[in-house]
């Protein structure tokens, strides 16, 4: 089958067309960049904007299924630049499925787009956790329409399903542990409250399991046809081991230094004002919406995604940390 997917060269992207290659399918991936990965696999790389209607369709065609994992995320930046990739873009795919007939949609959306400030969420399901309001970060807010419009989609000639996997991490990843070891070895990481919280995480190629395994069952009518699911590896663990897991895995090391929620949330929305103004470059360490993510209970049940569409976990969390630490030592 010819597979596209958006944004193949990120992190969770690889996984999915090293993934979809595997499986013995035809991919095609739409990214901004180039990269050395995707051709070694073989993939058919198109370079383009999300938000050109022109791009995505001319991209689209001769595709039977897209896998949209493509997004701008992160937690600063002004609204239209993530409004215009994440929405403008999503919808450019749907069309793009009307154009050319394309009856699968598999989307990557995120446990965000339920976020209510301190509101634990224990246990739950798409079904009972209800989308977020006055969301802070633009991330979220774009995401969150995304997804709506993507279910919204779903009818007689195109089965749309949206996965919203939850902290991912793993091997490769370039973004979220460089990022800790970074701020760890220079003294600059703190945990946000008492770290006592418990929180789903996802390997990544658990994250990709669930992407091909809803793919697998997604036709008009199925039983994940227009609904979203949340994704993790369903070991909710306390925030502050899974950072120094993460760490020591690493070899960097661990933090037990605790900051007040309060003062996390100050400092906050302080960077928020400032950080405009000094005309810093990059995210502030600290946001509004980060200070609640971090204190903040969140971990869900995995019996609707293995219910409908035969979703469990390949890789346990300690499996995974044992591969991200011989990653690391490899790397060093």
């Amino acid at each position: 089958m010819n597979i596209l997917v958006t944004g193949g060269g990120g992190f969770l992207g690889q996984a999915l067309c090293r993934g979809l290659v595997e499986r013995g399918h035809r991919v095609r991936s739409f990214n901004r960049g180039r990269y050395p990965e995707l051709d070694v696999l073989g993939v058919e790389q198109v370079r383009g904007d999300l938000a050109d209607p022109e791009a995505m369709l001319a991209v689209a065609e001769g595709c039977e299924a897209i896998f949209h994992n493509a997004a701008k995320a992160g937690a600063w930046g002004s609204y239209d630049s993530y409004f215009q990739p994440n929405v403008v873009g999503t919808r450019n795919v749907i069309a793009a499925c009307r154009a050319h007939g394309i009856a699968r949609l598999v989307y990557t959306s995120t446990p965000s787009v339920t976020h209510r400030a301190t509101h634990p969420v224990e246990g739950g399901t798409a079904d009972d956790v209800a989308y977020g309001e006055h969301l802070k970060a633009p991330y979220a807010a774009t995401k969150l329409i995304a997804e709506r419009e993507v279910l919204a989609a779903n009818g007689l000639t195109l089965a749309t399903v949206a996965l919203r996997p939850r902290l991912i991490w793993g091997v490769g990843d370039n973004q979220l542990l460089p990022r800790l070891v970074e701020r760890a070895r220079a003294g600059r990481l703190a945990l946000v409250g008492n770290g006592l919280n418990l929180v789903d995480t996802t390997y990544v190629d658990n994250a990709a399991q669930a992407h091909f395994d809803a793919f697998e069952h997604l036709q008009v009518g199925a039983a994940c046809a227009g609904k979203a699911y949340f994704i993790s590896n369903g070991e909710p663990r306390a925030m502050e081991r899974i950072v120094n897991d993460l760490l020591r895995a690493a070899g960097a090391p661990e933090v037990h230094r605790h900051i007040p929620f309060a003062l996390a949330y100050g400092i906050g929305a302080t960077m928020e004002t400032l950080w405009p103004l000094l005309r810093r470059r990059g995210e502030p360490p600290m946001t509004r919406f980060l200070a609640e993510q971090l204190v903040t209970p969140h971990w869900y049940s995995m019996v609707p995604a293995l219910r409908d569409f035969g979703y469990t976990p390949r890789v346990s969390m300690d499996e995974g940390l044992e591969r991200v630490a011989a990653y690391w030592r490899n790397a060093a």
